[in-house]
């Protein structure tokens, strides 16, 4: 068999692979406090602390070195080239492999004896890793040894809110806080998780202390944020939303979070309030054009309807 031929089959094999592992990821049911899923949507980071380190597009990021090996061996100005059979054995020698962060680094074992700070390492490398359950069990070893260790105990609060544990995990974000009081995560992570648990006052009282401590921290805000539309003040929330993310985002999330409590004249408010800050939002025309609609006020609902089509135009003849 050909080179070529071996080559034309490994592409589609990778091209294969790929786009199974992509329907996946897109098939998969979306995780997190619906509430904050909501912010997100805008591009607002709410929810806990969770020290997870930020990475690119899981899936892509497997197959991305073949592909961009293949598109330098093919494109040259723009043109297709014939390939060669020394650009044929460059292309061989790239593998199909997984890009390693250290969510992928196995952590060393540790003996009991070991420090505190060691067990608390090894337990946030397991965190990172999503290996719960050893995650768990070191940052308990850690937070035994050394009771003080504020960071063990908020880092084993995380790790039982993500294996569904909330009871337990609010108590170890309230360890975490008895030990360092000024610790404004630790405060965010309580908060977040008494907000969870229905517990909205609570909530708001730990999360305006985290925001004394960290006033430019836009999680801390925007949790807060959620909190107190939780209890009914909508005003107050948006002040804490446009904190975290300007008057724009925060009139956005704010109406948002209208919306789902089924308050759509108030929502309303909000939106246009956000279209008087950008004309051409999309997002607030769309909302606006359905909430009209919906509460009976026709007029209102054509004015935005129109401007709509001119965006939604604009942006698809370019």
């Amino acid at each position: 068999m050909s080179k070529r031929r071996i080559l034309a089959i490994f592409i589609a094999f990778v091209i294969t692979l790929a786009a199974s592992a992509m329907w996946s990821a897109s098939t998969t049911e979306r995780d997190g406090d619906p509430d904050a899923n909501v912010l997100e949507d805008s591009g607002s980071t709410a929810g806990n602390s969770a020290s997870e380190k930020k990475g690119g597009n899981k899936v892509a990021r497997i197959f991305a070195a073949p592909f961009k090996a293949f598109g330098r061996l093919f494109s040259h100005k723009d043109r297709l080239q014939r390939m060669s059979e020394k650009d044929t054995e460059k292309f061989e020698s790239v593998g199909v492999s997984r890009v390693d962060d250290s969510r992928t680094v196995e952590p060393a074992k540790l003996e009991a004896a070991n420090s505190a700070k060691e067990h608390l390492s090894n337990g946030r490398s397991y965190l990172l890793n999503g290996q719960l359950n050893e995650a768990i069990a070191e940052l308990s070893t850690a937070a035994s040894l050394d009771p003080r260790l504020t960071e063990a105990h908020n880092l084993l609060g995380v790790a039982y809110d993500k294996k569904g544990l909330a009871e337990r995990a609010k108590d170890s974000y309230e360890r975490a806080v008895k030990v360092e009081p000024a610790d404004a995560q630790a405060l965010n992570n309580l908060g977040f998780s008494l907000y969870q648990n229905g517990n909205y006052r609570a909530a708001v009282d730990r999360l305006k202390r985290a925001a004394k401590l960290a006033p430019t921290d836009d999680r801390i805000l925007n949790n807060l944020g959620l909190a107190l539309c939780r209890l009914g003040k909508f005003d107050e929330a948006y002040k804490n939303f446009a904190r975290a993310a300007g008057p724009y985002t925060g009139n956005l999330n704010t109406a948002r979070m209208l919306e789902r409590f089924g308050r759509d004249d108030d929502a309303i408010k909000y939106y246009e309030a956000a279209r008087q800050i950008d004309p051409n939002s999309t997002l607030a025309l769309k909302r606006l054009g359905e909430l009209y609609k919906r509460v009976g006020r026709t007029d209102p609902a054509q004015a935005t309807d129109n401007p709509l089509i001119g965006v939604t135009g604009a942006v698809a003849a370019r």
